[in-house]
């Protein structure tokens, strides 16, 4: 389950940074203008905002609070969970929290920071493991630009309407599948499975939300997992520094099954307390100076006489 959880958010990624491009409809306005041309350059801006940001988002912790639901009409959920996530190099630590978002347990805290710290400190040497690690994260981002790339003619977009959020203008697309695309792989070929809403910030040309659902059944794999027709994806973005728009919603509700077991999954993520910590060795004296702050706040021991 947790495999295709993954593949079905990145599937909603990917049609994130990448649906957004060369097709893009004439009604978008650019200074008043309904050129064709103006729409494509502020379409091509949209989605180097969103790779740019995707670059900074490996550089900043956020808090992430999970919420699982048997159902997505259900009012309560079944289980949270909440995270601190940082950045470290070549992966990502989730320390566990609190449902309100902080440590539950100081010692258990001192201890993810502690290993925290390890992980940096090893992702910011210059060894032949780190250098393999390293080329393994190029090789995925890699494999995702291409992906992203192929969205450029996978989709076709028509402007539908102007909606307000708070005090901003959005500007409402919606994403169909582009009859004459011809697929080149199985990653590719999912694509022509899905459509959904895009809205773009009018005064940004940033990516400000989007809706995907999956409109036929999707294989994983060779008979590993499938998910089914009528599964959505949905994610909000804000601007959490200048000209930094990042995830502050995600909800993802479907259904499917992994090798002949049934599964369903109903979850929102809330992303909050965004902080730029940086690469391996920006984070490294940060996360030693809270470790540091920690061992100040431990009670003294009483010396026996």
């Amino acid at each position: 389950m947790n495999y295709s959880a993954r593949v079905i958010i990145l599937l909603g990624l990917t049609i994130v940074t990448g649906t957004v491009a060369q097709n893009a409809p004439p009604a978008l306005r650019v200074d008043g203008s309904s050129s064709s041309p103006g729409a494509r350059d502020v379409m091509n801006r949209v989605i180097d905002g969103v790779k740019e940001a995707e670059r900074e988002e490996n550089l900043y912790e956020r808090i992430e609070r999970v919420e699982t639901r048997k159902q997505a009409g259900d009012s309560r959920p079944v289980s949270v969970k909440a995270y601190r996530v940082v950045p470290a190099g070549t992966g990502t630590a989730k320390i566990p929290l609190g449902p309100d978002g902080k440590p539950t347990d100081q010692e258990a805290y001192r201890t993810e920071l502690e290993k925290l710290l390890k992980s940096l400190t090893w992702a910011a040497e210059t060894g032949q493991p780190q250098r393999e690690a390293y080329l393994k994260v190029q090789k995925k981002l890699k494999e995702r630009d291409e992906a992203i790339d192929a969205t450029r003619n996978a989709f076709l977009f028509t402007f539908l309407d102007d909606e307000p959020r708070g005090d901003r203008r959005l500007s409402k697309y919606k994403m169909e599948p582009n009859p004459a695309f011809k697929p080149t792989n199985r990653m590719t070929s999912i694509y022509m499975k899905v459509k959904g809403l895009i809205w773009v910030d009018d005064a940004s040309h940033q990516m400000a939300r989007v809706e995907v659902q999956v409109t036929d059944d999707i294989s994983l794999g060779l008979f590993v997992a499938k998910i089914y027709k009528g599964s959505r994806f949905y994610q909000d973005r804000y601007e959490v520094a200048p000209g930094i728009w990042l995830p502050t919603f995600l909800q993802f509700d479907f259904d499917g099954r992994k090798f002949f077991s049934s599964f369903s999954v109903h979850e929102k993520t809330y992303y909050s307390g965004y902080k730029r910590i940086g690469p391996p060795a920006e984070a490294i004296p940060q996360i030693q100076a809270e470790l540091a702050g920690l061992e100040s706040l431990k009670p003294k021991q009483s010396l026996d006489r």
